[in-house]
């Protein structure tokens, strides 16, 4: 009965690892990426095979020679009895143990080095980068690809010597072949021999290990600068090559002996060798160091510290950057933003941090549906104009769900449409001004008529879908409300191949228990023609069928001929190679927005090479994933497309609709400027001194105190001496400030960096894609930080009135993200302020614009005004907020902006007055007082509202925003 028992518990442990597996090719092959699952898998699958060979074998042989070679009569002795009854009792089970151990250690050891599948085939396919390093002239691909792998297969050839050799004298002390006696420590020649022949395997190794640490040098982060130093290069790297010949002849002495019998030369030989490792690696050195460095350091180091930041740059792709001293003006001068028309006509209002809540309120419907929390800045060309756009994904809420088998996986499977809005622009009423929404999806953004509005794999996607059914089958997805006001639902039938069929009782049976669920094997909605869907995430999609790339934090969605595409950026990274300053990525990519959970920050681990190598793109509807080398002169990517060579398209064959929406990546972005904080420097006594440190600045939004990083923006700019504006990533910077010491919020840099990939052409990149333009500030002049800025509005008497009012009546003012804009030849920042009132459905409106130059600040409500407010009343900027920015107004609206001023005027010292009142009457406890005070204020406030929206419509023909309505499109079918 037990024996049965076994053998079914094997059977359906089998079994479920084999329908894990099965799984996984199912869906590897659905989706076109088998390859990847089968040769990642076949070399995981064959380095644990040599590795298990290697180490059970060895295991295996030092044992069995131990204790074939065991003495047959060993002396008695007390200890000795006591090995012997250890002997007894082992003996039932010593051929088990003889197989068991080396069997087990094996299986470890095989387990460990599958791990390094990535280091074995990226020797083996590697590709010469064509450049080599300064100090042993060779490739850099000798670093990132020979280099790992030799290290792994010696430091596996040193466990496998240890663990083998301490096995044998653990058998060979059990028998008796070595013991301690009355006279002192006793070693049979068979044990001698053992000892020998494992000291010189383990010694040639360690010499190997010498010589290849020479190599090492140049990728040591021990110093105070990456790479090779003064001290290295004259010392380390000697003494290394010394001890490298050293350990390979006393390992010679120590074959001699073991023939020989005589162990004095080993044994001197060894402790010479102890004594030479510690002089020569370490006392040496040090003096070196000390004596010779130390009191020169600048000068003797430079060589090496030039060397530092030049392979720094190239590793990180600085190395190209075009660096300008932009003497910015503090002096606002009237017109003087008329020759950057370009930029200020797309100043982004909308801010994608705060708007969710608008777009949920106004786009939402359903319970089922969410947007996420922070949205995505991508630009479409609309009437032949690209405009920046806030775009965002009405995705399905699981949590909105009635609970439920059938309702989860069944009935409630995707999202609905994307919702889109202007970047520079809102409402009259502050509310977005929406592009594309609507159920169905109307817009001028679907004009496609092929645009597939469903989002059946996205950021929020359920754990797994059940879809697909035969034609004529009436359909039971929900798919939408019919209207954006309807009360019923329209049903669908996905209609797509995204995801492997589970038609046939087997594969059912397969992802019931990959999913552990009855359900799925029993219900009679599954049918012959039933796909499940799972992986769905756009991010973890690419992970899996791309294992060898790091991917960024952020997926964004994009409308691409017609279908919705999530966009993914992956990268291909080392820690090894030359003189490159390492960079932790998960603190590099943590700032506000990360702090939000809005992106996700890369992993906790080292790197000092990174390549935006790969886009890729998930299908919203199918979930099919295509990847695009992008960067094909990387030869990690040239290594990889050796190893995967149908996975990746060149990118000649992205479509220019594709093209259009690639943008520069942010995690990048945010990994270079954190290098480049202190690498801008390229003179090396200034590197050396650190005297013009920079760092990020803290997100002035947050509050003060707050040490969160203020994260890069999306916007479309031009620099100054640049041709025309792009869409551009952009970052300030201030000086660095030691820790303990209050932040010194002065601008020293601004870097912006070529977003734009589109060229209308397919297959086709923009020459100035991804070109970096740093700004530095001089040092003569105080040009006002982010931080500075932001104290600056917060300071302003009027400001801070006109705020304070507009926080009655239990309404929350909320800062947008803070723009920083080199432009009128000087540094421009613009903050949106977004006002919210108290209740569950309440949502951010924009109310005002906040905007200062130098030392000038304006506040308004409306962009336009508010430049106008800080250039002495003609700033001459073109917006998009409004539609004839700086012109005078008509002389039939002037009389009512007048009226309106003066019942401004009046409506807010009314509510000034009220709340006074106010504060006085609480004072004397008088209530009543108080309750009629705060009518005062509330009707006050309503009539100070009315007054400015009538003073907005006036000035600019369409009050706050400047927005004007536009016809949408007609849906077209099946939307």
């Amino acid at each position: 009965m037990v024996p049965t028992l076994i053998v079914v518990a094997v059977l359906v442990v089998g079994f479920v690892f084999f329908s894990q597996i099965y799984a996984d090719i199912l869906w590897y092959n659905q989706l076109g990426y088998l390859e990847v699952f089968l040769k990642e898998n076949g070399t995981r699958i064959a380095i644990f095979l040599i590795a298990f060979l290697i180490m059970g074998l060895a295991v295996y042989f030092s044992l069995r020679v131990a204790y074939r070679s065991r003495p047959v009569y060993a002396p008695d002795s007390s200890l000795q009895d006591n090995l012997n009854r250890y002997q007894q009792q082992l003996e039932p089970v010593r051929r088990l143990l003889m197989i068991g151990i080396p069997l087990v250690l094996a299986a470890f050891a095989g387990t460990a080095a599958a791990s390094a599948w990535q280091t074995v085939l990226l020797f083996f396919n590697q590709e010469q980068f064509g450049q080599a390093d300064p100090q042993f002239g060779l490739d850099y691909s000798f670093y990132m690809n020979t280099l790992p792998f030799l290290g792994f297969i010696n430091g596996y050839l040193v466990s496998v010597v240890l663990i083998a050799g301490i096995a044998g004298l653990l058998t060979h002390y059990l028998y008796g072949g070595i013991r301690l006696e009355d006279k002192g420590f006793f070693a049979s020649t068979a044990a001698k021999i053992h000892v020998a022949v494992f000291a010189a395997l383990f010694l040639i190794l360690q010499g190997i290990n010498y010589w290849l640490d020479r190599y090492s040098t140049v990728q040591s982060d021990a110093g105070k600068w990456t790479g090779a130093l003064y001290t290295d290069v004259h010392a380390v790297i000697p003494t290394k090559a010394i001890l490298a010949v050293a350990a390979v002849l006393v390992a010679i002495l120590f074959i001699v002996s073991a023939f020989a019998g005589r162990w004095r030369l080993p044994i001197v030989g060894t402790a010479m060798l102890i004594v030479t490792a510690i002089l020569a690696g370490g006392v040496y050195p040090w003096i070196v160091q000390r004596f010779q460095v130390e009191p020169n350091e600048q000068k003797v180091e430079a060589d090496y510290i030039q060397r530092n930041i030049a392979l720094t740059q190239l590793a990180y792709g600085l190395d190209k950057i075009e660096s300008t001293n932009y003497k910015a003006t503090l002096e606002a001068e009237a017109g003087a933003l008329r020759t950057d028309a370009e930029t200020t006509a797309n100043i982004r209002l909308l801010d994608p941090n705060l708007v969710s809540d608008a777009f949920a309120q106004l786009e939402q419907f359903r319970q089922y549906y969410q947007f996420d929390k922070t949205l995505n800045v991508d630009r479409y060309n609309i009437d032949g104009e690209v405009q920046d756009t806030v775009i965002a994904v009405r995705e399905l809420n699981t949590a909105g769900v009635p609970a439920g088998w059938v309702n989860e996986h069944l009935l409630y499977t995707h999202g609905y449409g994307v919702v889109a809005a202007a970047g520079s622009r809102v409402e009259p009423d502050g509310k977005p001004s929406f592009l594309l929404s609507g159920i169905p999806t109307q817009g001028v953004l679907a004009n496609d008529s092929n645009y597939e509005p469903r989002i059946y794999f996205g950021e929020k996607s359920p754990n797994y879908s059940i879809v697909g059914a035969p034609k004529g089958n009436n359909p039971i997805e929900i798919d939408r409300p019919q209207s954006a006001n309807a009360e019923t639902d329209t049903r669908n039938t996905f209609d797509g191949d995204g995801g492997p069929s589970i038609g046939n009782w087997f594969n059912r049976l397969v992802y019931a228990l990959k999913f552990q669920s009855t359900d799925l094997m029993v219900s009679d909605a599954v049918n012959s023609e039933s796909q499940i869907l799972y992986d769905r995430n756009p991010r973890e999609r690419v992970e899996k069928v791309a294992p060898y790339l790091t991917v960024d934090g952020n997926a964004y969605p994009a409308i691409v001929d017609g279908r919705v595409k999530w966009i993914v950026d992956a990268y291909t990274t080392s820690k090894a190679f030359p003189y490159s300053t390492p960079q932790q990525l998960e603190s590099a990519t943590i700032d506000s927005t990360t702090r939000e959970g809005a992106t996700v920050a890369l992993p906790a681990e080292d790197v000092n090479y990174i390549r935006n190598s790969v886009k890729a793109t998930v299908d919203a509807y199918d979930g099919s994933v295509d990847l695009y080398a992008w960067d094909d002169h990387d030869p990690l990517l040239k290594a990889w497309e050796k190893v995967f060579p149908t996975t990746i398209k060149p990118y000649s064959e992205m479509s220019a609709d594709l093209m259009a929406h690639v943008r520069y990546p942010e995690d990048l972005f945010k990994v270079q400027r954190e290098l480049l904080t202190r690498y801008h420097v390229t003179d090396v006594g200034q590197f050396y001194e650190n005297s013009d440190a920079w760092s990020v600045p803290a997100d002035p939004t947050l509050g003060e105190g707050s040490s969160v990083k203020q994260p890069p923006y999306y916007l479309s700019l031009k620099m100054p001496k640049q041709d025309e504006a792009s869409f551009s990533l952009t970052t300030p910077f201030i000086p660095f400030t030691p820790p303990g010491q209050p932040a010194r919020n002065v601008l020293y840099g601004f870097l912006s960096v070529n977003a734009d990939a589109g060229t209308g052409k397919d297959g086709v990149k923009a020459e100035d894609y991804g070109t970096m333009r740093l700004l530095e500030m001089p040092r003569d002049i105080t040009v006002p930080g982010p931080g500075q800025a932001q104290n600056l509005f917060n300071s302003d008497t009027e400001v801070s009135q006109a705020l304070n009012l507009l926080r009655q009546g239990a309404s929350e003012v909320i800062n947008g993200n803070l723009l920083s804009l080199p432009v009128g030849g000087g540094m421009l920042y613009v903050q949106p302020v977004y006002v919210q009132s108290s209740g569950a459905s309440s949502y951010p409106i924009l109310r005002r614009v906040l905007v200062s130059f130098g030392e000038s600040v304006g506040f308004a409500p409306t962009l336009s005004e508010a430049l106008d407010q800080v250039f002495q009343g003609d700033s001459g900027a073109t917006t998009g907020d409004q539609g004839n920015v700086g012109e005078t107004p008509a002389t039939p609206e002037a009389p009512t902006t007048t009226t309106s001023e003066e019942k401004l005027q009046t409506a807010l010292q009314t509510a000034r007055t009220a709340i006074q009142d106010g504060q006085a009457a609480l004072a004397k406890g008088d209530f009543a007082a108080y309750g009629e005070a705060q009518k005062r204020l509330q009707s006050a406030l309503q009539d100070a509202i009315a007054a400015e929206e009538a003073i907005s419509g006036a000035t600019s023909g369409g009050g706050a925003g400047g927005a004007t309505e536009q016809p949408s499109p007609q849906p077209s079918e099946g939307q």
